[in-house]
């Protein structure tokens, strides 16, 4: 029954978002749904693109092993980055009229830094992807026996043939009702955790005091302030998110659309986190902390449930991957690509803006099977543009200071210390590190800038 329910739910996607495909007649219906959706379609598109494996799998694997001190990005970090988006940014990008954040670059610094951006932020998109399609496998193999190789590809061609035919059109359509079986599916999980531990109070009660703290003994207050630090503002210049709030019907959608999905997202974001801190007290220790979610839903759930439950990981999980290969194809596509081919035509830009998710669907595939784990992978992926991307964003938004020259400097100079941090080991807190050595590389350059302006000789009229 659950085989046959899985594949039934995961081909009634294909078939939603093959029949939307019928609706895109342009590059800007397959990039941004015609720049025309409405409240509801908005909030649960955001909500279930940001909604994805690291939230379910990866975040309850990590409280489960560590703690509250576990769940620092998933999921109140990345809840943080979306309202923190709501707030400060969703209507002023909104106002750009740009597609993309490279198209911002663009606008704003120059075409080297379009380039450069699109270069930085599609490694992370399909990083991004890989370790959905990864966590897809996992769910499958621990819950239903299949093949987890069949499970990836199944995962992957599902997405890449409705993400390449019906873009954002299909998405925004496939994210209502893959995150309506989030809510109805996590929701009973919750429910049942809840009765098993005899009330939430004796719940939380059984949990010990030190795991219900977000920090750690063995780690530092930089250590910790970094973790926060890469899913709140690693993610605030996510082209996942703000394609989205682009393809908004206003600015006042977008901002509201983005703050409901924001909230949405904390409050189902917290039923993992209870799976997390109770869980391990109902089933017992596992080799493999990531498996806690469906161990503790096969124990609890009677068999509809636990297909519903199933049904709402993989909804988490399809809506980020088509969020995701469309983030990275529209800016390679737009950015990268088209000043390439000059003279193509709306329908020749919608055909490459499709061959580049097929594309990258199928290297986020080869990346799925390649990983170790999707709490990694995730965290490679929101830190890997470095801290240099959000501050050049937010100067791009906010303010005309600086320019080309500073914004090249600051995404140069981010990456490279996130690189050396992450993967050298310089310092305790590699994206802080780099954020903060952005800005004031930034800035430098913007005033040595702005002095060869001033010192730069006013021509006279010669006539």
């Amino acid at each position: 029954m659950l085989i046959a329910g899985v594949i039934a739910y995961v081909l009634a996607q294909l078939a939603l978002g093959l029949w939307m495909a019928r609706r895109v007649r342009s590059q800007e219906d397959f990039l941004l749904a015609g720049r025309n959706i409405g409240y509801v379609l908005a909030t649960f598109t955001i909500f279930a693109t940001w909604f994805g494996a690291e939230t379910c799998i990866g975040a309850a694997g990590q409280i489960a092993e560590h703690g509250l001190g576990g769940g620092s990005a998933d999921p109140f970090g990345y809840a943080v980055c979306l309202l923190l988006m709501g707030v400060l940014f969703a209507a002023a990008l909104w106002r750009r009229g740009i597609a993309t954040i490279a198209d911002l670059m663009r606008q704003r610094y120059s075409p080297a830094v379009e380039r450069v951006t699109a270069l930085l932020v599609a490694p992370t998109s399909f990083l991004w992807a890989g370790a959905q399609i990864r966590a897809f496998g996992q769910v499958l193999a621990a819950s239903t026996g299949m093949n987890i190789e069949v499970a990836i590809a199944l995962a992957a061609g599902t997405v890449v043939a409705y993400a390449s035919a019906g873009g954002l059109m299909a998405g925004v359509v496939t994210d209502l009702v893959q995150g309506i079986a989030l809510v109805i599916g996590l929701g009973l999980l919750g429910w049942a955790v809840v009765d098993a531990a005899g009330g939430l109070g004796p719940a939380l009660a059984s949990v010990a005091p030190e795991r219900l703290s977000f920090g750690s003994s063995s780690t530092s207050l930089v250590e910790t302030l970094d973790a926060w630090a890469i899913p709140i503002f690693g993610s605030l210049a996510a082209q996942e998110l703000i394609v989205r709030v682009l393809a908004c019907r206003s600015p006042t959608i977008a901002r509201r659309s983005t703050l409901l999905g924001g909230g949405l997202y904390l409050l189902i974001g917290l039923i993992p986190v209870l799976v997390g801190l109770v869980g391990v007290g109902l089933v017992g220790p596992l080799d493999h902390p990531e498996q806690i979610l469906p161990a503790v839903a096969s124990r609890l759930l009677g068999p509809v449930a636990y297909v519903l439950f199933i049904g709402a990981l993989i909804s988490a999980i399809l809506s980020t991957v088509d969020g995701a290969l469309l983030a990275v194809s529209s800016v390679v596509a737009r950015n990268l690509v088209e000043p390439m081919l000059p003279g193509m035509s709306d329908r020749q830009r919608l055909q490459i803006s499709r061959l580049c998710t097929l594309v990258f669907g199928v290297l986020a595939y080869l990346v799925g099977r390649a990983a170790d784990g999707v709490h990694d992978l995730v965290e490679d992926a929101s830190g890997f543009t470095g801290g240099g991307l959000v501050v050049v964003f937010t100067f791009a938004l906010w303010s005309r200071f600086g320019g080309p020259k500073s914004a090249l400097a600051a995404l140069f100079v981010g990456l490279v210390l996130w690189l050396l941090g992450r993967y050298i080991g310089l310092g305790p807190a590699p994206f802080l590190t780099s954020m903060a050595a952005a800005l004031v590389v930034y800035v430098a350059v913007a005033l040595l800038e702005r002095r060869g302006e001033a010192r730069r000789p006013v021509p006279t009229d010669m006539a």
